[in-house]
């Protein structure tokens, strides 16, 4: 009895004790859900969003008034600072301030962004002697002078030929001697444009004009090198000769290695050219046709053993033979702009001068045919090969030349203005669709009203007749429209 008395005393009294705890749970879940509780949390929430759609915003400004007062500057100087003059500096004991202010944020004053111009000469200057110092130390020890030999004639395409070599040889880090030979004598056109280039140049003329062919002109280019060869040889010019052909294309590692040679020495130049039928040249590149390049070939041990020609073949009956002809222009078997020589020898009378060489007076007569620099020579084999023994393309050989019937300008001026061909007040290509012309509208509407049909009867005939002038009107519609479209 006494037991169970004491269990269930025991029990009432946890039992107490689980209500109580219950109570104060829900007395807590009250207080949370009053209503000052719940207002607090949404100005909180509230509060919360603004301060994120405004990229905190609110409490930056907070912090600059509350801890940056000292930074503020006033937006506006005084008079003095603007009646000072703006290349003096501030004095010593004063502090410019280094923030301005616009509204209420603060812009830093950063310093000038263009660079002085004194500094970038001086950094021009210092730039320059470095490369001069590595081409001293790691280039040539004792460059030559080159000797450049460009035969050219007028024509529309010379100043865009003339041009180009002439910017290649500006550009050459060595002494170098220009000669021009003109076919048909000295003209100021050639003389106008060699003056651009502030080189050392002479300016010669040739007698014969040049001719339509290209055999001819080939033949008369060699001639007229050899005549730049003999004012090499007349004037005592020291250094390397370079044939720079005016429509060639020449890398700045051809006058390096021209540095290279003793006597004479050959270039790899590849040829460029284009076909009309672009499969059937595909087709015999697939069977094994060379390359189209032209220059010393090597054996193994970087010997000279022979030459290395561009198969003309495949150009059989389809190349040009005058200059107006829509063809492609072969070369000649090897090209003078592959050869460099060196000026003393085609000099008279000097100490050293190789017995394998001919004589410059003998050469060049009116029935020789003169096709590359090895007329000069009595034996081919002395020949040193340049550019990694031929396996470098130094220059690039190319003849192209405008039509006889080409609406080029003259000197490439432009004299009278050109004619307007889309106004500068609307789109070069409208919206709309194009208007008529109005004798074209005069004439429709002339046709329209002689076709008009009567309206005081209405009989089947007179239907056919409107139903067959309309289709009329519409086909003259049709028409005049694609007229109009092609013009």
């Amino acid at each position: 009895m006494k037991l169970s008395a004491l269990q269930q005393s025991y029990l009432t009294r946890r039992a107490n004790s689980f209500r109580g705890s219950a109570q104060l749970d829900s007395s807590g879940d009250a207080a949370v859900k009053s209503p000052a509780a719940i207002f607090w949390l949404v100005i909180h929430g509230v509060c919360c969003l603004i301060s994120l759609v405004l990229g905190f915003r609110f409490s930056r400004l907070v912090f600059f008034f509350l801890f940056s007062a000292n930074l503020y500057t006033a937006p506006f100087r005084g008079g003095a600072e603007v009646a000072a003059p703006l290349d003096v500096p501030p004095p010593a004991n004063r502090t410019v301030a280094s923030r301005v202010v616009v509204g209420r944020h603060g812009i830093r004053i950063r310093p000038w962004p263009h660079p002085d111009p004194v500094e970038v000469m001086k950094a021009h200057s210092i730039i320059e002697r470095v490369q001069r110092e590595q081409r001293t130390l790691f280039g040539v020890k004792n460059p030559r002078t080159v000797i450049a030999v460009t035969p050219t004639y007028v024509r529309t395409f010379q100043t865009l030929h003339l041009t180009g070599v002439m910017h290649a040889l500006m550009v050459v880090p060595y002494d170098l001697v220009w000669i021009v030979v003109e076919a048909g004598g000295v003209t100021n056109e050639t003389a106008s444009i060699i003056a651009k280039s502030g080189l050392r140049t002479i300016h010669v003329g040739f007698s014969q004009r040049m001719p339509n062919s290209w055999e001819a002109r080939h033949k008369l280019e060699s001639r007229m090198r050899l005549q730049a060869l003999r004012i090499v040889s007349k004037e005592k010019l020291d250094g390397v000769v370079v044939f720079a052909d005016d429509s060639n294309m020449h890398s700045m590692e051809l006058f390096d290695e021209a540095q290279n040679v003793k006597w004479i020495g050959a270039v790899s130049v590849g040829i460029l050219l284009h076909s009309e039928e672009p499969s059937a040249m595909v087709q015999r590149e697939e069977e094994g046709v060379s390359v189209p390049v032209q220059g010393p070939a090597c054996n193994a041990t970087d010997k000279f053993v022979g030459w290395h020609t561009f198969n003309s073949l495949l150009y059989t009956g389809r190349s040009a033979v005058y200059v107006d002809d829509r063809a492609p222009v072969l070369p000649r078997k090897l090209e003078w702009s592959g050869f460099v020589l060196n000026s003393r020898l085609v000099w008279k009378d000097v100490d050293g001068k190789p017995e394998w060489v001919k004589d410059l007076d003998a050469l060049g007569g009116v029935d020789e045919e003169i096709e590359s620099p090895l007329s000069l020579l009595k034996s081919s084999s002395v020949v040193e090969p340049l550019g990694n023994c031929g396996r470098q393309v130094l220059l690039w050989w190319l003849r192209v030349e405008a039509r006889t019937d080409s609406k080029f300008p003259s000197r490439w001026i432009i004299d009278p203005p050109l004619d307007i061909t889309i106004p500068s007040k609307r789109t070069p290509w409208p919206d709309a669709p194009p208007e008529l012309p109005s004798n074209e509208k005069v004439l429709i509407g002339t046709q329209e009203q002689t076709n008009k049909p009567s309206t005081r009867t209405k009989t089947p005939r007179s239907r056919r007749s409107r139903s067959k002038r309309k289709h009329d009107t519409k086909v003259i519609g049709v028409q005049v429209s694609t007229k109009s479209e092609q013009n």
